[in-house]
């Protein structure tokens, strides 16, 4: 069991570094869209989604992991990793809590700062939306009904820019 384990730990050291990889483009993301960097947004989303398939398989890898040592030990592989740590020697225990818990905490930051990255960009994307009506009002634009769904209709025709003919 000690071999399991100590794979069990290095697998979730390695979940660990991926998520915090993952937080860290988030992070320069949410950097580069403040900065509107174009080029550097599309670097940088490329990076992210080559993270993305990089996290996933340390996730299931860690998850296989867990379900073969609750099956050595005895127990059904459908149980949870909390109890499965109930079940390993006490000097394990705190080891691999304290991983979960660093790898919960990176999981929580990242998705709190993609959801910050996606209002970020949604509202990038309206401003520039509203200073190209703004500029060719003639163009349309969207608006939203009671209802809540976008519809398209022509905006009130004030604009910065008039043709002169």
């Amino acid at each position: 069991m000690k071999v399991e384990l100590d794979t069990l730990i290095e697998t979730l050291r390695e979940e660990l570094t991926q998520y915090g990889e993952l937080l860290a483009l988030l992070e320069q993301q949410q950097d580069l869209i403040v900065s509107r960097s174009a080029e550097g947004l599309l670097e940088n989303l490329g990076a992210i989604n080559a993270q993305v398939p990089v996290v996933a398989a340390a996730r299931q890898r860690r998850d296989q992991l867990r379900k073969d040592l609750a099956v050595s030990m005895g127990n059904p592989s459908t149980l949870s990793f909390r109890q499965l740590v109930l079940l390993v020697p006490a000097d394990y225990q705190p080891l691999l809590e304290a991983l979960v818990d660093e790898i919960n905490d990176l999981l929580m930051r990242s998705q709190q700062r993609l959801r910050q990255n996606h209002l970020l960009l949604s509202r990038s994307l309206d401003l520039m939306q509203q200073m190209i009506f703004s500029l060719f009002p003639s163009s349309g634009g969207q608006t939203y009904s009671q209802a809540g769904m976008v519809k398209s209709g022509p905006l009130p025709q004030s604009s910065l820019c008039e043709m002169i003919l």
